[in-house]
């Protein structure tokens, strides 16, 4: 082999050994030093800026660091997002009802949203990818259960920006702000956020009676019952702060989507069931307690009878930071 040759063949060789150090600096995979002695200037700044990050749906490939204009196509993630003083710019919002505010942001949170100047996206469950395009997002957070559920838009959703989706039914809100933390460089703020709030569990603890009845969590649908399970987000809140939360009827129970959370069953079922137990409804508004409680399957219940019927408030339906707080609220009034 002449010099020619094997100066072309060393040129060939550092051109791939180049190109490897830079997909293992992307990847978070390179070190420090060894990046410093090859020279690669630019796979540094690559790994300091961008990352990795699996979710529930995938893997998103250059995820900021440090995003700056975050798009939420979840109502139900915005909620977490803020908590986390996320640089959320705008979300998705749902039809205006009794639990949100005009524009259709949760009352938990919406005066959250205005004080970060937080715009509506779009209306609706389905990704209006158009408009989220038009926002110009350097980062997309969605949910991969519920009604939001973007699992099917997440290939357009991630030509627009890095888009990370998550579910929100089957983990404790504390567990998906601990994650959230750790996949946008938010660790410190979300270690905050979840020392505040059992703070303030032990708290109310320690101040009220807990009755000695367990505790069914339901939610009336007219002709069935939604009852929450002890692993729900309620059910677990619940718990801390010292109660028993009553199992569901035995059998299937129908369920949303594949959510563990919550199940419904038939008004009868569940009246079965709860017999004793002190009946805490999720998401009602006070009359629509005084309706379901009068129903002769419910009137004649030890609970009811009793006066042990309480409101945990509309907000309760998905718990995040705010709507917690505003449980543990409710809970410290009916119990303190």
């Amino acid at each position: 082999m002449n010099g020619r040759q094997l100066r072309t063949r060393f040129k060939g060789a550092a051109v791939v050994a180049a190109g490897l150090l830079a997909l293992t600096a992307c990847g978070g995979g390179g070190s420090d030093a060894a990046d410093k002695k090859a020279g690669s200037g630019t796979s540094d700044k690559a790994a300091a800026t961008t990352r990795s990050v699996k979710h529930d749906a995938g893997t998103a490939e250059k995820v900021p660091a440090q995003p700056k204009r975050i798009v939420s196509v979840s109502v139900t993630m915005t909620g977490h997002l803020l908590a986390l003083d996320a640089p959320v710019i705008a979300s998705q919002a749902t039809p205006p009802s009794v639990i949100t505010d005009k524009q259709g942001f949760f009352t938990q949170w919406s005066d959250a949203a205005a004080k970060n100047s937080v715009k509506v996206a779009y209306q609706g469950f389905e990704p209006d990818v158009e408009k989220v395009l038009a926002l110009k997002p350097d980062l997309i957070i969605g949910a991969s259960s519920g009604a939001e559920n973007a699992e099917k838009f997440y290939d357009k959703l991630s030509v627009v920006a890095p888009t990370l989706l998550y579910r929100h039914d089957d983990v404790s809100w504390q567990d998906l702000t601990a994650r959230l933390g750790k996949d946008l460089g938010l660790e410190e703020r979300a270690t905050e956020v979840v020392a505040a709030h059992e703070k303030r569990v032990g708290e109310v603890k320690a101040a009220i009676t807990v009755p000695k009845q367990s505790a069914a969590l339901v939610r009336d649908n007219q002709s069935a019952m939604t009852v929450f399970t002890p692993e729900s987000a309620q059910g677990r809140l619940l718990t801390s702060l010292g109660f028993t939360v009553l199992e569901p009827p035995a059998g299937k129970g129908q369920t949303q989507g594949g959510r563990s959370d919550f199940a419904e069953f038939s008004q009868e079922k569940v009246a079965d069931t709860a017999k004793d137990s002190s009946l805490l409804f999720v998401s009602h508004t006070p009359e629509e307690i005084t309706a379901a409680t009068a129903r002769p399957v419910w009137k004649d219940l030890a609970a009811v009878k009793d006066k042990r019927v309480y409101d945990l408030g509309l907000d309760t339906f998905r718990l995040d930071y705010y709507s917690a707080g505003n449980l543990i609220d409710k809970i410290e009034k009916a119990f303190g």
